[in-house]
């Protein structure tokens, strides 16, 4: 008989509910939460009841119950038995299942950052954000599981009077944490090429998107200097003359931040031997500069891949570089 019919590894039911395996383990030792039968009377190994058990365990500890008692709940789903659980009620939106956030539909492992995120389960964060790296590459990584991941936590907080606070802070840690290491493997970048400046505007405190990006450049041997959150007009403008950019890509995540005359300025300003001076072209990031065409010398990417599609251009690269 193979390993299917006697049930799935602890391993694999970690990775189906996006928690860590030592997670999994843990709830059978404190709270009894473990398969009903076990291969050789050692081994692990959960059936569909008891993937069922689990997956209301999730759901319950997601959603604020205690462990002991969510565990006393899970039990009754593989006996086929109810028990009344005082469950707080979602303030906003349709959460994806075990997650306690508005996901809608979305991957799979986007589900699973999710659940590990509420839990404050760092382990299964890193574990899961190396994994869809590795499997689906940067860009389809950060649109397809890490930004709508972290939107739906930013969602939850704005409507549920500052609670999971604490989850978007770890959660954007792990993530930031997972595209620096990301960045750092990628091709040694020639020198001296001219870089890409990559800053968020003088009110902008958001920063992953650029990270992202970063990391994006950075897999194609493309440099890059990162000034992060918040620059300075004064600051980025020196960082401009003094590194003379390719590019220059300024992130705004709302229209209140959004410097259309400081993006102006930077795309009118020329670096470089008299006779040869040049211009960087300045890339609108994020949301916050929707509402106004570009001004010349702009251009507003709709998102990751076409970002790193129009910079890759300008360094020779073909205009689909955005591979992942």
């Amino acid at each position: 008989m193979s390993d299917t019919a006697h049930g799935i590894t602890t391993g694999a039911v970690a990775r189906r509910l996006g928690v860590s395996p030592t997670t999994v383990r843990s709830w059978d030792q404190r709270y009894g939460i473990g398969p009903a039968a076990r291969v050789d009377g050692r081994h692990r190994r959960w059936s569909p009841a008891d993937v069922a058990m689990l997956e209301e365990m999730c759901r319950l500890t997601a959603s604020g119950v205690p462990p002991a008692e969510a565990a006393r709940a899970a039990q009754q789903v593989r006996t086929g038995a109810e028990t009344a659980v005082d469950v707080p009620p979602a303030r906003t939106g349709r959460a994806g299942p075990g997650s306690g956030l508005p996901l809608g539909d979305v991957r799979q492992e986007c589900r699973g950052l999710a659940r590990a995120a509420v839990r404050l389960d760092a382990p299964a964060m890193e574990r899961l954000l190396r994994e869809v790296l590795a499997e689906h590459g940067l860009v389809t990584a950060w649109e397809e599981v890490m930004a709508p991941t972290l939107h739906a936590v930013g969602r939850k907080w704005e409507s549920s009077d500052d609670r999971y606070v604490e989850v978007e802070h770890l959660l954007s840690w792990h993530v930031s944490t997972a595209l620096r290491r990301a960045a750092s493997t990628g091709p040694a970048i020639a020198s001296p090429t001219a870089p890409v400046v990559l800053a968020c505007v003088p009110a902008e405190q958001h920063t992953l998107p650029l990270e992202a990006l970063a990391a994006g450049l950075a897999e194609r041997g493309l440099p890059t200097r990162m000034f992060g959150a918040a620059v300075p007009a004064e600051a980025l403008d020196a960082a401009v003359r003094r590194s003379g950019p390719a590019a220059v890509a300024l992130w705004s995540q709302a229209r209140s931040t959004a410097d259309h005359a400081l993006a102006r300025h930077v795309a009118t300003t020329a670096f470089g031997v008299r006779g040869a001076r040049t211009a960087p072209l300045v890339l609108l990031a994020g949301p916050g500069w929707l509402g106004r065409p570009p001004a010349p010398g702009t251009v507003r990417p709709t998102g990751l891949r076409e970002a790193i599609g129009v910079i890759s251009r300008l360094y020779g690269g073909p205009a689909g570089d955005a591979a992942g």
